[in-house]
């Protein structure tokens, strides 16, 4: 048996670049693992998933590969993604009850391509799930977040993943306006990377970069300047090195790309109606999303946009919470629909 004796059918799926999330209603998020796959080279057999095979990543002998199968929002290899997926589902459910009843909503990127939709799709099928359907991350984020999608009035959503940003206005259900660009938390490393190689020649790797964004990193100016000792390679020398840096030159190697993600808000806040953007600027924006965890960052857009911005209460499970609830959501309005069709018949 798997984790549930009676096993709600209803799934909400959070598939990120760098975690996935698994929610089932009644019983909440289930699994919050990286989106990692470690295979043996030749035969392709699954030695680890998910957090085991994060400890492989970039540390993995001759015969063994790690590697996120998803890239940029994306499914980058369909077959360790479905593998992937499978992993985590036997984890929790019984695979006669999986075949027979499961039901699964998947968050996706609003910038993806039509293939790059069917695969998500095609990868949950062949992993068992039953059915399948997709929806927008920004607007499962924002059920997510506990937001009255439903009501006659604009709501704005920013959800900052690991290969995307998304930025929507929603409102009666609906979206009136979705933008997404391929930056996130990924970007925000790599951009570290780049920085502390120029301008030190130190070669670092992915996982210094993911240490110094979470422990000092930061979007606008603090009262306290932070320091981390890092360890890398001399890119002149090859040997290793040590290295003090402060969260003000963390700040400054984030800039670039945190202008990026504000640029797309203020973008899409010009496209907004009137009659919503007054609502935005009363109820304010809401930030989801492991990326919007950076400090300092509600404070910068705010202070750019001139709207008040409010960091969802669990912002890295909204996804997935949005995905799962979205069955009982979308269910209660087609209802409420139907009796408005009575009236007119």
């Amino acid at each position: 048996m798997g984790l549930f004796d009676k096993f709600s059918t209803d799934i909400g799926v959070d598939l990120g670049t760098c975690n996935t999330l698994i929610y089932v209603r009644g019983k909440g998020i289930v699994i919050n693992e990286p989106s990692v796959v470690a295979v043996e080279r030749g035969t392709n057999k699954v030695v680890a998933v998910g957090a085991e095979a994060k400890r492989m990543l970039w540390k993995t002998p001759g015969n063994i590969v790690a590697i996120r199968p998803l890239a940029d929002g994306v499914i980058a290899d369909i077959d360790r993604t479905e593998k992937m997926i499978r992993y985590f589902l036997s984890k929790i459910i019984p695979r006669h009850q999986l075949v027979k009843s499961t039901r699964m909503k998947i968050g996706i990127p609003s910038c993806i391509t039509e293939v790059e939709r069917r695969a998500v799709i095609e990868a949950a099928l062949k992993a068992g799930a039953k059915e399948v359907e997709v929806m927008e991350e920004s607007r499962a984020a924002a059920i997510g977040a506990q937001i009255p999608i439903n009501e006659p009035a604009g709501h704005m959503v920013c959800d900052i993943g690991g290969g995307t940003t998304e930025v929507s206005v929603i409102s009666l259900g609906g979206m009136v306006i979705t933008s997404a660009i391929r930056v996130g938390g990924d970007e925000f490393d790599e951009a570290i990377i780049k920085h502390v190689g120029s301008v030190h020649n130190l070669k670092i790797g992915q996982e210094t970069a993911e240490r110094l964004k979470i422990q000092i990193g930061n979007a606008s100016p603090e009262k306290e300047i932070e320091k981390m000792e890092i360890r890398g390679t001399d890119i002149i020398t090859g040997l290793p090195r040590r290295l003090s840096v402060d969260s003000v030159e963390v700040r400054e190697a984030l800039k670039d790309t945190v202008g990026q993600i504000v640029d797309e808000i203020k973008r899409t806040l010009g496209k907004t109606p009137p009659e919503l953007a007054s609502d935005i600027i009363e109820r304010g924006i809401v930030m989801t999303g492991g990326g919007s965890l950076l400090k300092g960052l509600t404070k910068l857009i705010s202070k750019e946009t001139g709207v008040p911005v409010i960091l969802a209460e669990s912002p890295l499970e909204c996804v997935a919470i949005g995905a799962g609830q979205a069955f009982e959501l979308f269910r209660d309005m087609s209802s409420d629909r139907s009796i408005y069709d009575s009236l007119n018949d």
